[in-house]
């Protein structure tokens, strides 16, 4: 695998870091602002919702920028976006900060996945992608919970600064590595927009919202699942959530490397699976031991469905996959969104903590029900002989028949 990927990965932890490091210090800042934890709670949905709305603006601004120098740009934001966090004297100048750097996000992975499949060989273009993702994994069980660590005890103004120390680093390795890519000739902003008429790309972002969102259903109320039902002391939480992070990490890889070589079969695995233990953490989650090794497995199964969905849609949206790489970031954050909303009505109906795990399993089987009309739309227009004008030429030959 190129340098280069490591410099994309550099800059995904660091986004993902501070994406998921506020859940941690919601209690820090909300007392040093004398905000409620709602209030504080805005910082999440704010980076969330910037997250949805500047993944195709961004990208749409940087159609006429060269993908390397937009990456850079990417970070800059980023830098920027944290260093206002970091030393905002308001509440409401810390939000604009949050929303900042979220405007980078889906961009920098939607511009970063189609670099990151531009640099290897065609049969390894998901595990590129997958490579670069195990920074935004990685955050999860490095950054996050060191980032909370010293949140806590130095101060989160300091966690915010580091972050953006990262930026730096990302942006330095971006500006060193990553080569200067050549614009696809004749690729223009319609071009992009076209890729949205293709039902198949649709189809995975529509698996996307749904087959993540199976997953933080439920993690978006781990702590008082955990601590409520499982029995956990409230300080467990931090190490669950390590838990979480290092099945991430395995699934993710595990997906890049099967993706490459039979991408449909590993979607219907990876979310056939999800749907089933996410019903069965329903029970699990009454026992210690079987929780965490629950929470593990959602992690692999979630994640293991990042690069495959990802790799989906640059084949689907082929010739122009920028926009859609990018909208596709947004709809795992659109994801991340409803599910937590869902989550919350259950619980607030009074049908315990646990949930919120049924709210996951349907979302994940309905991404599966998803993935067998996606492979059957293929196979019928594959049988019905070409492509009418102006769709992707190369659908029909996608990883499903490795």
């Amino acid at each position: 695998m190129p340098l280069a990927l490591l410099a994309l990965a550099i800059g995904a932890f660091g986004i993902g870091t501070t994406e998921f490091v506020i859940m941690g210090l919601l209690p820090e800042v909300a007392s040093d602002f004398g905000v409620s934890i709602p209030t504080a709670g805005l910082l999440v949905t704010g980076y969330a919702l910037g997250v949805v709305i500047g993944a195709p603006l961004m990208t749409v601004l940087g159609t006429k920028v060269p993908r390397k120098r937009m990456l850079m740009l990417l970070m800059g934001l980023f830098i920027a976006g944290n260093l206002l966090s970091a030393v905002a004297p308001a509440f409401a100048i810390m939000l604009i900060g949050r929303v900042i750097a979220s405007l980078a996000h889906g961009a920098f992975f939607g511009i970063g996945s189609v670099v990151a499949a531009e640099l290897v060989a065609p049969d390894r273009k998901a595990g590129a992608i997958a490579m670069m993702f195990t920074g935004l994994t990685v955050a999860n069980v490095v950054g996050v919970p060191l980032g909370t660590l010293i949140g806590q005890n130095v101060g989160w103004r300091v966690t915010f600064g580091i972050v953006a120390a990262l930026g730096v680093i990302g942006l330095a390795g971006i500006a060193k590595l990553v080569p200067e890519l050549p614009r696809p000739e004749g690729v223009h902003l319609r071009h992009e927009l076209a890729a949205f008429k293709n039902a198949q790309v649709l189809l995975a972002m529509a698996m996307t919202v749904l087959g993540f969102g199976g997953v933080f259903a439920a993690i978006t109320y781990i702590a008082p699942m955990m601590t409520h039902v499982a029995g956990f002391a409230d300080g467990s939480v931090t190490w669950l959530l390590v838990l979480f992070g290092l099945g991430m990490v395995g699934g993710n890889l595990v997906g890049g490397r099967f993706a490459d070589r039979a991408l449909m079969p590993m979607l219907y695995v990876s979310l056939g699976a999800l749907a089933v233990v996410l019903a069965l953490f329903t029970l699990t989650a009454h026992n210690k031991i079987a929780a965490a090794v629950t929470i593990v497995l959602i992690g692999a199964l979630g994640f293991a469905t990042v690069p495959p969905l990802q790799k989906r849609v640059l084949d689907q949206a082929h010739g122009a996959p920028t926009l859609a790489s990018a909208v596709n970031i947004g709809a795992f954050n659109l994801g991340n969104a409803l599910s937590a909303w869902l989550g919350g009505i259950v619980i607030a109906a009074g049908f315990g903590y646990t949930a919120p795990n049924w709210v996951g399993a349907a979302l994940a089987a309905a991404a599966l029900v998803l993935a067998v009309l996606s492979a059957a739309l293929e196979r019928r227009d594959s049988a019905s002989g070409p492509k009418v004008a102006g769709a992707p030429p190369a659908v029909s030959r996608t990883p499903v028949h490795h």
